[in-house]
C-alpha cells in the first residue's frame, strides 16, 4: 500500500565583431534538453475499506483515508543539465494504526472500531532531488538522485543513478539503474507489550500469560538494494516496445513492529472487545526480489493508441505474481484524450503467512498481513487530459500545459478489500 516553482532565465551569447574572424568556426546549434521550468502540481485522495487489518493480526477494520499532494519542478540548468525536485506530503488516518493501542479512546476497544488516540493519524514527507546531464549528441544520459522520507515510525535516506544509452538513430535505448535506501525504525509496538502495560489494570478474561514469545527487536534498521534495466525498441511506425528487469535485496528489520499474531495453540485473552496479541509479526531477515516485464505501444489510428504491460514477479518468500495492464487513450480533437484502463493482479501467499488464530507458536516466522495472502485483485479506471502545447492560458507567468484527471476502483476478489483513488495534476511551463 508510494509519490513544481521558481523562475528561470536563459541567456545567449552572440560572438560578433571582425578580429580573427575568418579564424572562427561557425556555431552549430545545440537544442536544449528542457527548453523552460516546467512545475507539476498533483493531489490525490484515497480512501479503502476492508476487514483483515495487519495491525489486529488479520481481522479488524481497515478503513483509510489519506491526502497526498505533491509538487514537482524540473529546472534546465544549461542545454545539457536539469535538475528535478519533488516534495510530497502524505497525511492520513488509519483505523487499523489507530488500534496499535485500542484502549486509548472513550469507547470499548474493538478490532472492528478504529479508536480515537494519537495513533489516528500521521503524516508522511518525501523529498526526491534528481540531476541528469545529456552529451552533446544527445545519446547518453547519466542521472543521480538523493531522497529523504520520514514518518513517525520511520525514516528513510537514498541514494542512486542511472546510465541511457541511445543507438540506432534513436530507435533503440539501453538503460541501467541502480539504487540503496538505508532505512532507521522507530518501533512502535502494540501496547500490550509495552513496558508499562500491567493486564491486572484491566478486566480480562482468558490466558494470563498471553505473550510468552515476544521479545524486542535488536536490529532496527532495514537496507535495500536494487539494480534495474530496461531496453527500448521502436519496431515500425505504429508499435514500440520495452522490457524491463529488477532485482532487489533487503537486508535488516523486514517486520512491521505494530502488526500483530494470534496462534492457534494459545487460548485468548480478551478485554473489553479486543483480544491481545500473542506475538508482533516475525519475517526473515533477508529479502530477494526479481521482477521481469513488457510495456508494448501500438498506435492503431490517429484517435486511438493502445498501451499494454505486463510483469511477473518471484521472491525467495514464497510469493510469485502476475499483474496485466490495458490503457486505451482515445484522442478527443486536439487538446483532449479519454483513457479507460483496466489493471489485473494475482499473487501466491508468501510461505509464512496464516490467518488469525492458525498460526502455530513453535513457528520460527509468521504474518497475518494480507498483503502477503494469496489473492486476485482488478483495477478499474478511467482518465482525462487535456493538452495545450502552446500554453495559452498563462499564470503568474507560468502556461498551462496539461491538465490530468484520473479515478481508479480497486478491488480484491478473495479478500473484502476495495478501494478508491482520485488524482488531479496540473502541468505549467514557464514562460
Amino acid at each position: 500500500m508510494k509519490k513544481y516553482i521558481t523562475f528561470y532565465s536563459i541567456v545567449l551569447l552572440l560572438v560578433s565583431g571582425h578580429i580573427m574572424a575568418q579564424e572562427e568556426e561557425p556555431t552549430e546549434y545545440k537544442k536544449r534538453v528542457l527548453e523552460s521550468v516546467e512545475v507539476n502540481l498533483l493531489s490525490s485522495y484515497y480512501t479503502q475499506d476492508g476487514e483483515n487489518a495487519a495491525v489486529t493480526g488479520g481481522r479488524g477494520t481497515e478503513e483509510l483515508t489519506d491526502i497526498a499532494p505533491s509538487i514537482n519542478i524540473s529546472i534546465p540548468l544549461n542545454d545539457d543539465d536539469v535538475l528535478t525536485v519533488d516534495a510530497t506530503v502524505s497525511a492520513y488516518t488509519s483505523a487499523s494504526s489507530s488500534n496499535i493501542d485500542p484502549f486509548d479512546g472513550p469507547q470499548p476497544a474493538d478490532p472492528f472500531v478504529a479508536s480515537s488516540g494519537a495513533s489516528e493519524q500521521d503524516t508522511w514527507f518525501g523529498l526526491t532531488a534528481n540531476y541528469a546531464h545529456s552529451s552533446d549528441d544527445r545519446n547518453t544520459i547519466i542521472s543521480g538522485n538523493v531522497s529523504f522520507a520520514n514518518e513517525y515510525d520511520y525514516s528513510s535516506i537514498g541514494f542512486g543513478g542511472s546510465i541511457t544509452k541511445l543507438f540506432n538513430e534513436k530507435n533503440t535505448e539501453l538503460q541501467l539503474n541502480v539504487n540503496a535506501y538505508f532505512d532507521s525504525w522507530r518501533p512502535q509496538y502494540p501496547i500490550e507489550f509495552r513496558e508499562g502495560f500491567n493486564l491486572s489494570d484491566y478486566s480480562f478474561s482468558g490466558n494470563p500469560n498471553f505473550s510468552s514469545n515476544y521479545t524486542q527487536f535488536q536490529d532496527e534498521s532495514r537496507n535495500s538494494y536494487s539494480i534495474g534495466v530496461s531496453l527500448s525498441q521502436i519496431l515500425s511506425k505504429s508499435i514500440q516496445t520495452s522490457f524491463i528487469g529488477d532485482v532487489v535485496l533487503q537486508n535488516g528489520l523486514l517486520s512491521t513492529p505494530h502488526q500483530r499474531v494470534y496462534f492457534g495453540d494459545f487460548e485468548d485473552t480478551m478485554v473489553e472487545n479486543f483480544t491481545l496479541g500473542n506475538d508482533i509479526e516475525r519475517l526473515p531477515d533477508t529479502r530477494t526480489k526479481i521482477a521481469l516485464g513488457n510495456r508494448t505501444n501500438f498506435y492503431l489510428n490517429q484517435n486511438f493508441i493502445l498501451r499494454t504491460y505486463y510483469r511477473f514477479y518471484t521472491d525467495d518468500w514464497g510469493i510469485d505474481s502476475h499483474t496485466f495492464k490495458a490503457e486505451l487513450p482515445i484522442k478527443l480533437g486536439l487538446n483532449y484524450t479519454l483513457y479507460p484502463m483496466y489493471r489485473y493482479y494475482t499473487q501466491t501467499a508468501a510461505n509464512d503467512f496464516g490467518e488469525y488464530n492458525t498460526i502455530v507458536s513453535t513457528q520460527e516466522f509468521y504474518t497475518s498481513d494480507y498483503d502477503l495472502a494469496e489473492y486476485d485483485a482488478h483495477q478499474y479506471g478511467i482518465g482525462f487530459k487535456y493538452y495545450d502545447p502552446l500554453n495559452k492560458l498563462n499564470i503568474g507567468g507560468f502556461g498551462l500545459k496539461s491538465i490530468n484527471l484520473e479515478y481508479n476502483y480497486y478491488e480484491r476478489t478473495t479478500q473484502n478489500f476495495n478501494a478508491n483513488i482520485t488524482s488531479l495534476s496540473f502541468n505549467f511551463v514557464a514562460n
